[in-house]
Parts: structure tokens; sequence; C-alpha cells
């Protein structure tokens, strides 16, 4: 192990360090439990020496031993009188890493590679675990959930902080504490290395020493310079597994890159990032071919490299490559046509790709492939893969399906089997063109309203899908054919975004686990009346409720929406929207007020309206003629 500098950081008193110990070694044990084990953990805390950190790792491995013999074990392991970790903040981490499995402790100690107060996004630090073969198994279990599992392990043992958390609570990214930091790299003896080049500052080789580095991480700034012979220098580089570059200047690419792919052959992981995508002038302007000499690929991330245009066949000969990142990368225009031969290809991030026109016949071959962001359907290429071949996917997670506006075939529809995609979670149907520049190429349709409803019905969803966009639809009989919504049981999120031919909306109301709707875009809507809310008084006197979940509710862009008239149901027993806590109207020009049963609600937290001239009137602080009705909310925002 190599060695660690101690940070200074302010101590507690014991009654502190105590209040912080037992909060959480003693969570969910018994008063019996408590009791037997108190004495013991007192003494515990006295070898933490008033270190909050400290205390908080102990605790956090303590509280899954429920023995005085474990405690016991605890206390008096020799890792206390150890010479590094007498000044007492090491032996907590120390005991607390010692405990976890041993794949466990290589996904902890690669986390080193990242700069000190790094934001570390859960999902992709799990891809790069499983890039480095951290989360190989034998289970019948998919290796992101293996990976889901050892990050809660850490995140419970507070090696990770300062959590991310989305609407459903579940975590999206965290840090770790700069103490914590410092352990990592004591532990994995400089294998992982972070360097930070500033604009002007060129890359030096004393930053390497006589280390043999692992894992690389470089993030530069505009006008950083990466020298050349670096490289060849540097034996210690030479069994690089990851290099992580994050930077807003890539001038140096079209020289360095082929010569480091001609060195670099043991990577495991490449990322080739752009970071602050509005302030880069310089990006990749494509991927030399030689990237085949890199065997052992798993792992490429080309985030945001706008200024690629094609991917060289020979990327097609990395037959150990899992996982490909294109996102962003918004003028690329095809993918190699050899893509059938990346057999282990298991996720293709390729949103906001604005430019790509279709998806080659070889995406159906990659039987192992569980993740497509972005399937465009390419009417009229011939090399095209065909929205059929979805069926033989076995998705999960998300999948947007781009271009239904060239599309007339509802069969070819059919035969996606969307609905049978159990683990497909969120789901995009954009009924737009191919962006190619020509129309006959891109395959317009003489009678779009008759074809998008055609396509719309034949799209049936999985039932288990949780989010769901639809964006430019042009249908005008069947808005949404009433399978779909006795189906999406679990859906949460849905977003009805630029609707065409429609001039009312679909009645959604008896969705039963919706939380977030928005509305956007809708030209030819001018009110908003009981048909939304699609349910009825019953008639046994009882109460029925519509949108039962609902917790943010938007529209925006309704240039011609005058009204939200729910009176009618009202007067019925229709309780509506019983939990919504946040409403917001946006760029509704000629919307003339709100419901005031809405504006009421004691679960409303947040009131957003902006680009709504009457509205703005009408809430105006303290004058406005609905001021009254609104003052209540904790939240309000008017411009």
């Amino acid at each position: 192990m190599g060695s660690i500098d101690i940070i200074s950081i302010n101590v507690l008193s014991e009654i502190e360090c105590w209040s912080v110990f037992e909060l959480l070694a003693f969570s969910g044990k018994s008063m019996e439990e408590r009791e037997n084990l108190e004495k013991i953990g007192r003494e515990i805390v006295g070898k933490c020496k008033g270190l909050p950190l400290a205390a908080k790792t102990i605790a956090s491995l303590l509280r899954s031993k429920n023995t005085r013999k474990e405690w016991q074990n605890i206390l008096e392991s020799e890792i206390w009188e150890l010479e590094a970790v007498k000044k007492g903040l090491l032996a907590p981490l120390l005991l607390s890493y010692n405990e976890l499995p041993s794949k466990v402790k290589h996904c902890f100690s690669y986390c080193a590679v990242f700069p000190k107060d790094y934001e570390m996004w859960k999902d992709k630090l799990i891809e790069l675990w499983m890039a480095q073969g951290f989360l190989n198994n034998k289970r019948n279990k998919e290796m992101a959930e293996i990976g889901e599992e050892y990050f809660n392990v850490l995140a419970s043992r507070s090696f990770f902080q300062d959590f991310g958390r989305g609407y459903d609570g579940e975590i999206y990214d965290c840090k770790m504490h700069d103490i914590v930091h410092d352990f990592a790299q004591y532990l994995c003896s400089n294998e992982c290395l972070t360097v930070e080049i500033h604009s002007g500052e060129e890359l030096a080789m004393s930053s390497f020493g006589e280390k043999k580095i692992l894992h690389l991480m470089l993030a530069l700034d505009r006008g950083a310079l990466i020298p050349m012979p670096m490289w060849d220098n540097v034996k210690g580089l030479r069994g690089l597994r990851s290099l992580l570059v994050e930077s807003n200047e890539y001038s140096w690419s079209s020289v360095i890159l082929p010569q480091l792919f001609d060195k670099l052959i043991c990577l495991r992981a490449l990322k080739l990032e752009v970071r602050g995508w509005h302030s880069c002038e310089n990006y990749i302007k494509e991927i030399p071919t030689n990237i085949e000499k890199l065997l052992h690929l798993k792992y490429l991330n080309l985030f945001c490299q706008r200024e690629i245009e094609k991917l060289p066949e020979t990327l097609c000969e990395l037959y150990n490559l899992e996982r490909l990142n294109v996102s962003g990368c918004r003028n690329l225009r095809e993918l190699p046509q050899g893509i059938g031969k990346l057999r282990k290809l298991m996720y293709l991030y390729n949103d906001r790709t604005e430019s790509l026109r279709y998806l080659p016949v070889g995406i159906e071959e990659l039987i192992r492939l569980r993740g497509v962001t972005k399937f465009v359907v390419g009417r009229g290429y011939d090399r095209a893969c065909s929205l059929g071949s979805l069926k033989k996917l076995n998705l999960l997670g998300e999948c947007w399906i781009c271009g239904l506006g060239g599309m007339s075939d509802a069969g070819e529809a059919r035969r996606a089997e969307l609905e049978k995609k159990k683990n497909l979670l969120k789901l995009g149907l954009h009924f737009c063109h191919s962006r190619d520049g020509d129309e006959e190429q891109a395959g317009r349709r003489e009678n779009e309203e008759d074809e998008d409803e055609r396509l719309l019905e034949a799209l049936g969803p999985p039932s288990n899908l949780k989010e769901l966009r639809i964006d430019e639809y042009g249908g005008r009989r069947n808005v949404v054919p009433i399978n779909w919504i006795m189906s999406l049981t679990n859906l949460r999120d849905l977003s009805l975004i630029m609707w065409r031919n429609r001039d009312h909306l679909p009645p959604l109301g008896k969705l039963p686990s919706l939380e977030d709707l928005k509305i956007q875009g809708m030209q030819s809507v001018k009110r908003v009346g009981n048909e939304f809310l699609g349910v009825e008084s019953d008639t046994d006197g009882s109460s029925v409720i519509a949108f039962p979940k609902l917790k943010l509710l938007r529209f925006d862009n309704m240039k011609e929406l005058e009204e939200l008239d729910f009176r009618t149901a009202i007067k019925g027993e229709i309780i509506i929207m019983p939990r919504l806590s946040s409403l917001q109207i946006l760029r509704c020009l000629k919307l003339k007020a709100l419901p005031d049963h809405l504006l009421q609600k004691t679960t409303l937290q947040e009131l957003w309206i902006s680009g709504c001239p009457i509205l703005k009137e009408r809430c105006r602080k303290e004058t406005g003629e609905d001021w009254p009705n609104i003052r209540h909310i904790p939240k309000i925002s008017i411009g």
C-alpha cells in the first residue's frame, strides 16, 4: 500500500460522536441488543477520536453485526494499532473495507481514478466496473443488477455521500469524501491517477514517475498540451486499462489518437468525452481506423463529439465491445455496416443524433443487445434495419423509436411485438420524418392521419412501461386506443408533444399510477374539459377519482388554449387530482383562467406561470383577481 496524508477536520465531542455512532449502529436493533452492545460500542467510539467520518463508517459496518463477539472482534482488531492509522481515521475505513466482498473492494478502489469532489453518475460508474470485469459472476443475473448491488453496499457503508436522487427516490449520482478518496488511493498503490491540465500547461512526464498506472483520467481545459513523446517514454502506461478523457479541446486528437491506439492495446475502457460542449471549439472529426488494435476494449464513449459523421468499419473488429456511446454526436449520419459482427454488444447509446438516418441491418443479429436508446426507422434505405427487427432484441430499460412519420406498414410495426418487451420501462414514439433533406427518400406519406392512427394501434406498449413519450402524432380520431389506456397500469410519466391534428386531449384520468403529465405544443386545442378526466360518476353514488396519483401537471406552448374547465365533473361525485403538488402553465397566451378547485388544493406546493399574459395579470401579487386563491401556495413563480 502507498502512503497517505491525513487531513485535519473538525473533531466532535464524545457525546456528539456517540450520537452519530448510535444512530447508525443500533438501527433496527432491539432494546435488549442495544443494552448488550452499548458498553463495547462506547469503547469503539473512543477509538474514533471524535472524527465524524470515522464514527459514521464504523457504525455503518456494525449495523449488520448483532452479537457481542462480532463487536468485540472489531474492538480488539490489530488494525487500530497500525502506525499508519493511529490518528483514528483509517482504522474505521480499513475495518469496513476488509469486510467487503473482494469484487466490491475492486469497485471501491477503482473510484480513485476520479478527482476529488467529482460527481460520479451511478450508471456510468457501474458501466466502467463492468468493463474492468469486476461484475462477472455465474449467477443468472444481469451485470447491471450486480453493479447496483455493489453500489448499494458501498453507499450503505458510507464510502459514498452527497447523493442525488430522482423523483422516485432512486440514487443517480454521488461523491466521495476527500478522506475516503485518499483512502482509495492508499489502497490501490497509485494504480489510479487523475491529471488535470489547465490552459497553456503541458502534460508533464513527472506526473507519472515510475508508477505502474492501470487507470488514468485526463481532465483537459482548452489550450492544454499533450506531447506525444511522453507516451513513448513512460513504460508504466503500456498496460493501461482505462483512459478516461474529459476535455473541451480535441485539436490534438488527429495526431495523437492513431499513435495511442498502436500503443495502448490493453485498454478495456476508452472515454473521449466532450466536457462543456457549449465552450468546445475543436472536436474529434474522425476515429482513426487503427482502433481495431484495441481488441480488449469493452467500453467506448464518444459522448458529444459533434463533428464525427461516420465511424470506421474497422471498429467492428472490436469483438469484445459491450458498450458504444455516440450520444450527442449530432452530425453522425450512419453506423458501420458491419455492426452485426459486434456479437457481445449489449448497449448502444445514440440519443441526440439528429442526423442519423437509419440503423444498419446487422443490428438484428446482436442477440445480446439490451438497449438501443434511439431506434431510427430508415424507410427507403436498402441497408436499414426494419422496425420488425425489434422482435429479436431483448430490450431492457429504454428505447426511443424515431422516423415513424415516414412509415406506412402497420404490419411491420405489429411484428416488433413491443407489448412483449416486459423489461422495457421507457418508450418514445416519434412520428417525425428521417432527417435527410430528401423528402422522397424520407418517404412522406399521402394519408398521414390514417397511417399514424394505424401505427399507434399496432405499436401496443408493454404492460410494465413506466415512462411514455409520443411526439408529432398526426391522427385525428383515435387519440390513444382504448387497449393502451387499460394496459398502462404502471405508467408514471407521460409526455404528449406537438400533436398536429388534435383539437381535444385524450381521456387520461383513469391511469392509476400516473404521477407526471406534460402536454406541449398542441396548437389546435382550445378547451380542456371533462373528457380529459376520462371518468364518470359511479351509478351507486360512490366517488370516483380522476388522476389519483398525479403530482405534476404541465401545459406548455398551447397557443390556442383558452379554457380549463371541469365544473360539470365537480358537481358529480368525481375527485380530481387529489395529490397534485406542482402546476406549471407555460406559453399559453390565450388561457383566461385556472380552475379554482386546482388552485385551492392544500397539496399544491408549486405554481409556475410563464409567458401567459392573461394569467399573469389575474395572479399578480396582492392585486390580481386570483391572488387570494393562490397566496397559500409555498412556491409561486409568475413571469
